[in-house]
């Protein structure tokens, strides 16, 4: 508003203006609002309007309060893993601030408080004759109207979305201009009407700054003085209120406030201290002797740095993290709730096992190394609940961009997670994600005992519903042992891990499909991009974030119902009730007879003939456990997966940037490639005996073997062909070496075996040789000689005979079998035996 040409009758208008705001004030509005009016020049039915118009009541906000992460100890005590704030402050009740604090404030600034109507005469006065008298715009301002000012900085910087917003809200409620001074005094005279006199000095201790970004008189107590507020002696409880009258100028905790050589030090602070002191004295809220003690003693700070972000946190660092996102992503809560809401969040972490992921990664991988990038993490989760239990990585957790810039060995970059959860962008998690085949495999009623075809070829189409048949040309991935693979049951591929024989199990499925069944278990890319489906995907190229792994593990070991991951157990508000937290979501991926055949199969994976075995042969104690290696291309990265139905464990060791191949890189002498197997049984070996771990589910027998299907009949069919008709009925077919046959050369014989099998069985192909005879029956001749004659008409030539008793006279000479039998096919050049039956032999 303009100023206008100040009149008497302007400035008497005002004046009356302010005395029918109320009536209990009246008398001290007329006192103290008159110079103010004078000095702006406004014209009465101005000034009466403007004052009518301001706003009378002010409801206080909720202040910005820190808010905390805890985990919790075995004793159910919270501990906390770090702070966060944008001002750091502890709301407290009147009863927890020292009354020296409360009687300090009053005496310094505002010594009628109790006796006034908001607004101090005395001081209001001395500062608008100052105004009006040529010099700055003074303030004189009760504590009631310093209380208004700072609720009004707090609303305009809760309402604020950007740094510039913030900084016009408190420009706006700072301004040294009379319109803000009237509505500041307007604003105050309605909060004593709403508020006691006791609540109106606790809200201003409260809401007070005490420099930098500590807030409230219990934070300062606590960060200058490592105390709380009901605690403050005498002289520090003066100190605190002395720093509220410049709070930059006044901090204790710079050395730019301190005075080199000065016996008492912080000399502007001391100067400030020491009239807080007077004032008390003189207001007798002390005593002589305790003003002549106080005074004596020197500013001597006990900085306590409160626990500021997730770097205090240690190796829990990255967990702490996690949950930060958690918040952040929530729509409920947003990174907002955790800088300012003074919340109170209680997370899953189990200190115990995280102490074991750390130290199992600490004692077997370094930070940083020539060289190598790399990188190691260990995540536990509960299955059934979601809850993660341990988060660790190699590296020291820091977000700031200067203590990143010293090494490698620091990083903001949680490798757990996604990279909307603070991660990145995933890496490979190799044969470990072999089990999502596995329960395609399972589902689309295959059994773990049915036989592929692992031999090592040219892969040229795949079935894809969702993309259309998928076709290569040089498709050929080897076995880690090398070789050319064999003939194979799905268990067999599980637990030895054989690549060809995964991608002969696909080739029977829908790549599509098993996409959707990683999916299932909540598998997801870490960089938010669609799982790629084609043949290599069933080998683990797709990069996955070490916890979705964990989850999607979890999921098989709890009876095919996977829990999506949580990190929050509970979240207070600065009053102690209860906020809703993100929860788990959990959903059946497959059907408990899959889960059980899964879980047959990954039991294997743990026993001494499994890729587990190292890691299971290093557990305390017996335990059923389930389990899957990994190993990506090259050896770049490796994996070692798997739990209890209990309690579940992905370890992983691998490249973060950069190709070094594990199999050629030592670690304290230790071949990089198998430290995973060191690593696992050292957090689980914890993790077991708190959790436990229960008998899995029997294997359905159905699941265990393939359904039992004829056996086509190809005898007369090309080799070729008949193998097509044999893998068409779901078996697998090997052509073997040729037999004698009386078909021609080169056409089908028959089969090994015959009849009916188990789907999946391996068929072998007999090709004729062209060479084989059909053996007639010779029991009808007369004697050997004729027998003889039928032979050689049938085409063999070499023709003997044998001996047999007769068993009656009536048979002598004549013919009673041959050796092949009748009808029997042999080779034309071996010799077939007739018995001729004879008195004796």
């Amino acid at each position: 508003m303009s100023a206008q040409k100040r009149t008497a009758s302007g400035a008497l208008g005002g004046l009356l203006g302010f005395v029918g705001v109320s009536a209990v004030a009246g008398v001290l509005v007329v006192a103290a609002v008159t110079p103010a009016i004078a000095v702006t020049g406004m014209a009465a039915n101005s000034t009466i309007g403007i004052f009518e118009g301001l706003p009378s009541y002010l409801q206080p906000d909720k202040l910005m309060e820190r808010s905390n992460i805890y985990a919790t100890t075995n004793e159910g005590t919270p501990y906390l893993l770090a702070s966060f704030y944008d001002q750091n402050r502890v709301e407290v009740p009147w009863e927890n601030v020292s009354q020296f604090a409360k009687d300090g404030a009053v005496a310094t600034e505002d010594p009628r408080f109790y006796e006034h109507g908001g607004i101090d005469i005395q001081g209001t006065v001395r500062g608008a004759l100052t105004t009006a008298f040529g010099g700055d715009v003074q303030g004189g301002s009760s504590i009631t109207q310093q209380y208004v000012k700072n609720v009004l900085v707090q609303k305009g910087v809760l309402e604020a979305t950007t740094p510039e917003e913030e900084q016009a809200a408190y420009d706006e409620a700072t301004e040294t201009t009379p319109e803000r001074k009237l509505k500041e005094m307007r604003l105050a005279i309605g909060v004593e009407k709403e508020f006691s006199k006791d609540q109106i000095l606790l809200g201003y201790l409260n809401i007070a700054l005490f420099g930098g970004r500590v807030y409230g008189i219990e934070a300062a107590a606590q960060y200058y003085f490592g105390v709380s507020a009901k605690d403050l002696n005498l002289q520090q409880a003066a100190t605190l209120v002395a720093i509220v009258n410049n709070p930059d100028n006044l901090r204790i905790d710079r050395p730019d406030n301190e005075v080199n050589g000065a016996a008492d030090g912080y000399a502007e602070t001391k100067i400030r201290r020491d009239y807080v002191l007077d004032q008390m004295l003189k207001y007798q809220k002390i005593t002589q002797e305790q003003y002549d003690a106080a005074i004596a003693t020197p500013i001597e700070p006990t900085i306590t740095e409160p626990s500021t972000g997730c770097q205090t946190a240690g190796g829990s660092g990255y967990f702490c993290d996690y949950v930060t996102k958690i918040i952040q992503n929530d729509p409920n809560l947003g990174y907002d709730a955790l800088q300012r809401g003074g919340l109170q969040i209680y997370t899953s972490l189990d200190l115990d096992v995280q102490a074991a992921a750390e130290t199992a990664i600490n004692n077997n991988v370094p930070q940083a190394m020539d060289g190598f990038d790399v990188g190691a993490v260990a995540v536990t989760i509960q299955p059934g609940t979601g809850r993660v239990l341990a988060m660790a990585q190699n590296k020291i957790y820091s977000q700031d961009p200067e203590v990143q810039a010293q090494g490698p060995q620091y990083s903001g970059i949680n490798y757990n997670t996604d990279f909307a959860y603070g991660g990145s962008t995933g890496f490979q998690p190799g044969s470990t994600y072999k089990v999502f085949t596995l329960a395609e495999w399972l589902k689309e009623g295959h059994a773990l005992n049915e036989t592929v075809d692992a031999r090592r070829k040219n892969w040229t189409n795949f079935t894809d519903s969702c993309l259309g048949t998928q076709y290569y040309s040089d498709f050929n991935p080897r076995n880690d042992e090398g070789g050319n693979g064999g003939f194979w049951t799905a268990l067999y591929n599980t637990y030895r891990s054989e690549n060809t024989g995964f991608i002969a199990m696909a080739q029977k499925l829908d790549l599509c499909e098993i996409r959707k069944t990683a999916e299932s278990f909540g598998v997801h890319r870490a960089d938010g991009e669609p799982l790629a489906q084609g043949a290599s995907a069933v080998l683990g190229t797709n990069e996955i974030a070490p916890l979705t792994m964990a989850e999607a593990f979890g999921g098989i070991a709890n009876n095919g119902m996977t829990c999506t991951p949580v990190a929050i157990d509970k979240i207070l508000d600065s009053d102690g009730a209860e906020v809703p937290a993100p929860q788990s979501t959990c959903t059946q991926s497959v059907d408990p007879k899959i889960a059980a055949g899964m879980e047959y199969a990954m039991q294997r994976v743990m026993t001494s003939g499994g890729t587990g075995g190292p890691s299971a042969g290093a557990i305390n104690g017996s335990w059923p456990l389930i389990g899957k290696t990994g190993t990506s291309d090259n050896n770049e990265a490796t994996w070692m997966s798997g739990g209890s139905n209990k309690v579940i464990t992905v370890t992983g060791l691998f490249n973060v940037t950069g190709h070094v191949d594990q199999r050629d890189t030592y670690i304290n002498g230790n071949q990089a490639a198998v430290i995973r197997h060191t690593i696992w049984p050292a957090v689980m070996n914890v993790a077991l005996p708190k959790y436990g771990g229960d008998a899995f589910a029997d294997a359905d027998p159905s699941v265990l073997q393939a359904t039992s299907v004829t056996i086509p009949d190809v005898r007369g069919m090309s080799a070729e062909d008949a193998a097509s008709v044999i893998e068409n009925a779901g078996f697998s077919a090997v052509v073997g070496d040729q037999v004698d046959s009386d078909l021609p050369q080169g056409q089908v014989a028959g089969t090994t075996p015959t009849g009916g099998a188990s789907r999946g069985t391996l068929i072998t192909i007999n090709v004729s040789n062209g060479q084989g005879l059909t053996v007639p029956d010779v029991t009808d001749a007369n004697d050997f000689n004729g027998a003889r004659g039928i032979l050689q008409n049938a085409g063999f030539t070499n023709i003997a005979q044998s001996c047999v008793v007769a068993s009656s006279p009536g048979d002598v000479n004549k013919p009673q079998s041959s050796n092949p039998q009748v009808g029997a096919v042999a080779n034309r050049s071996s010799t077939v035996t007739v018995a001729i039956a004879k008195p004796n032999c």
